[in-house]
């Protein structure tokens, strides 16, 4: 299994260099960014230290949109920064949250998404796009391959996925919901004649090891993020063509204060009770993580991409490079 880390950018930039080193250290394989350029940093600066400052991590935002990110822009960025890294660089994309809520505007369409990807990833690999009727090119890029890790929940985003991306960014924790997931992307796959193997499942969450009533209120959180999500499927699909154990827990829900968007001690959280905190996230002893990750395994997922966003990121890192990634190096996906 491979695991990553995301940050969300409101850290000293001394701090972002430093966290990235001590992951890579950790034998972390990937670094992410949040992309939500109002609440927090702009991203794009800080994957340039973190580039000059790591040698083998790949690096990524996790996840950038093409509403406020213009895909020819987005292209060019990651193109740079491939030569800055050497070809280390993926893209995390989605159809934007927090991003566009912040600023008064809805998620883009999937039609939207799926042709970012299309231009992004021709771009950055060195072939020309026609934009609306333009020729446009990068001549200068290295021409490094792209991987594109698509988030997605419902039916349609599935299928996006199945169409374009090299992976697939699941926010949760729970093996069976990723299960449910991972099944309908792989039926996806094979209904457009394509061998499902060829798309990687990410599991991102939170993740705190401590005594578990303490670790819980350090995540609850980030069910109350996921609910954005949640509100959306149910808003656009039948409850009937999505799993229960996903659509249930936000019955209580009010609302969402996006200026305190994956804010540890949010009073987003209210409505979150403990079993949706244990399902969705990791949270307990160290044996209780490797349990879980294993679970995880078997439910299809090949990289655990920690939510490092909970007041005490250099400890997690520590514990995780010493006692939870070595353990798991030689597990694979099922």
């Amino acid at each position: 299994m491979d695991f990553g880390f995301t940050l969300k950018p409101d850290h000293s930039v001394n701090r972002v260099v430093g966290l990235a080193r001590l992951a890579e250290s950790a034998r972390f394989t990937y670094g992410w960014l949040f992309d939500s350029h109002v609440l927090w940093k702009e991203p794009y600066p800080l994957l340039t230290l973190m580039a000059l400052n790591t040698e083998r991590m790949r690096l990524g935002t996790c996840v950038t949109n093409p509403g406020t990110r213009e895909p020819s822009v987005t292209a060019s960025a990651l193109a740079t920064l491939n030569e800055v890294s050497g070809g280390r660089m993926d893209l995390g994309i989605g159809r934007g949250d927090s991003a566009r809520r912040v600023m008064g505007k809805p998620p883009t369409t999937l039609a939207r998404l799926e042709e970012a990807v299309r231009l992004i990833r021709e771009l950055v690999e060195g072939r020309p796009v026609d934009q609306d009727g333009t020729e446009l090119r990068l001549p200068w890029t290295r021409g490094d391959r792209l991987p594109v890790w698509v988030a997605a929940y419902g039916p349609m985003a599935l299928r996006t996925t199945a169409r374009v991306a090299d992976g697939i960014v699941l926010q949760l924790a729970d093996p069976d919901l990723i299960r449910w997931f991972v099944t309908q992307l792989h039926d996806a796959c094979r209904e457009i004649g394509r061998d499902p193997s060829e798309i990687k499942v990410m599991a991102a969450a939170p993740a705190h090891v401590g005594d578990v009533e303490g670790s819980r209120d350090r995540v609850r959180w980030f069910p109350a993020l996921v609910s954005n999500h949640v509100v959306d499927l149910v808003n656009r699909y039948d409850r009937a063509q999505l799993p229960p154990a996903l659509t249930g827990y936000i019955r209580d829900r009010e609302g969402y204060d996006y200026h305190h968007h994956a804010e540890v001690g949010s009073s987003n959280a209210r409505f979150v009770e403990d079993e949706v905190v244990d399902r969705f996230c990791l949270v307990g002893s160290v044996d209780d993580h490797l349990r879980k990750l294993q679970e995880l395994a078997d439910a299809g997922v090949d990289q655990f991409n920690v939510y490092l966003m909970n007041g005490d990121e250099e400890q997690q890192l520590g514990i995780y490079g010493r006692e939870i990634v070595p353990a798991l190096a030689s597990v694979t996906a099922s």
